[in-house]
C-alpha cells in the first residue's frame, strides 16, 4: 500500500514519525468518541452482539462499532487486530447479518437517536469500514471483485495527530428494499426511487445527470457514488453533492454555505426547505448551459468537503 510522510512546518521543517497505536482498542475508542467528526457517522453501539437464528452466540460474534451515516445508511466498523485477521470477510458477514436483522437495527436507532431518525433509515447502501494500520497486498484487489460498499482505511498517529488514509472509493448501486422494512412500514414507499426518476426523465435531463457524474468523477480518485433509494450521493468521505431528477429539472443539493454564494435564479438557499439528500445550497438545472454555470460551485463543493 502507499506510504505517506507528514512534515511539521514550525519551528522548522521536520518529518513526523507515524506509528500504529499500541493497542487496537485505543483506535476503536478514539473513533467511537469522534466518529461524526472523522467520518460523518453518528455512533450507535460498541461491541454489538450478533447471534444465529437458534439464539446461539456466533463465536466472536460482535460488531466492533456500529453507526449511521449522513444518508441514514447503516455503517459497520471493523478493526484489524493482527496481521492474519481477515477483517474484510468478517465485515461482510456482519453486513449480511445486519441486513437480515433490520428490525434489530431499527430498535437500536430508536433507543439511541429516537423514532424520527429510525423512520428514515435507508438500506439501499449500507457500508463496512475496515480500519487497520496496514493491509495486505491482495486486500484492495479482493474488494474490487466483491462489488460491495467496503472502505479500507489505514490509520497512523504521530504524537497528538492521527491520520486516516482512504485506500479505495467504492461506488454503489442501490440495493433492493422491501416495502416493509424490518417489520416496520416504510414512510417513503410511494416515492420514486432514483433509478425510477432517471428512467422517467427526458433524454436531455438524463444527459445532464450523466455529465454531472462524469464531471465529478474527474475531480479526483477520492470521489465515489452511492446510489440511494431516493437520490444519488456523490461523495468523498462525506457527501459533496446530492442529485435528484424529475420530469422538468435536475436538482442538486451541495455542501456549501449559502451565505458564501451569490443567490438568485436557479441557485437558492435550501436551509429552511425540506428536501431529500444533504446540502444547504440548491440548484435547479434544466439545460447544459445552466449546468456549465454551476460547475464552479461543484468545484468549490469538491475542494471544501
Amino acid at each position: 500500500m502507499s506510504d505517506i510522510t507528514l512534515f511539521r512546518l514550525k519551528p522548522e521543517v521536520e518529518p513526523i514519525a507515524l506509528q500504529a497505536v499500541r493497542l487496537e482498542r485505543e483506535i476503536q475508542r478514539l473513533i467511537e468518541r469522534n466518529m461524526e467528526t472523522f467520518f460523518g457517522v453518528r455512533f450507535l453501539a460498541s461491541e454489538y452482539a450478533v447471534s444465529l437464528a437458534d439464539g446461539a452466540d456466533v463465536q466472536g460474534g460482535r460488531i466492533d462499532s456500529l453507526g449511521i451515516d449522513e444518508n441514514n445508511c447503516p455503517v459497520i466498523f471493523e478493526y484489524k487486530r493482527d496481521v492474519n485477521e481477515n477483517v474484510i470477510n468478517q465485515g461482510l458477514f456482519y453486513l449480511d447479518w445486519l441486513i437480515d436483522h433490520r428490525a434489530d437495527f431499527k430498535l437500536l436507532v430508536i433507543e439511541r437517536l429516537g423514532r424520527q431518525a429510525a423512520d428514515t433509515i435507508d438500506w439501499s447502501s449500507p457500508a463496512v469500514y475496515c480500519i487497520a494500520n496496514a493491509f495486505g497486498r491482495y486486500d484492495l484487489h479482493a474488494i474490487k471483485q466483491m462489488n460491495r460498499n467496503i472502505r479500507l482505511i489505514r490509520y497512523a498517529n504521530g504524537g497528538d495527530m492521527v491520520m486516516f488514509e482512504y485506500l479505495n472509493s467504492p461506488s454503489t448501486v442501490a440495493l433492493a428494499s422491501p416495502a416493509i422494512d424490518g417489520g416496520f412500514a416504510r414512510s417513503r414507499s410511494n416515492d420514486k426511487t432514483f433509478a425510477q426518476q432517471y428512467a422517467g426523465a427526458t433524454d436531455e435531463l438524463r444527459e445532464i445527470v450523466d455529465e454531472i457524474r462524469r464531471y465529478m468523477a474527474e475531480r479526483g480518485d477520492d470521489v465515489s457514488e452511492n446510489e440511494l433509494k431516493l437520490y444519488l450521493a456523490i461523495k468523498k468521505v462525506r457527501n459533496i453533492v446530492c442529485v435528484e431528477v424529475n420530469r422538468t429539472r435536475v436538482i442538486l443539493h451541495m455542501h456549501l454555505n449559502p451565505d458564501t454564494v451569490e443567490l438568485g435564479g436557479i441557485v437558492v438557499d435550501a436551509r429552511e426547505k425540506g428536501h431529500w439528500g444533504t446540502g444547504d445550497l440548491e440548484c435547479s438545472i434544466r439545460t447544459m448551459d445552466e449546468l456549465d454555470g454551476v460547475k464552479p460551485l461543484l468545484d468549490r463543493a469538491y475542494l471544501e468537503n
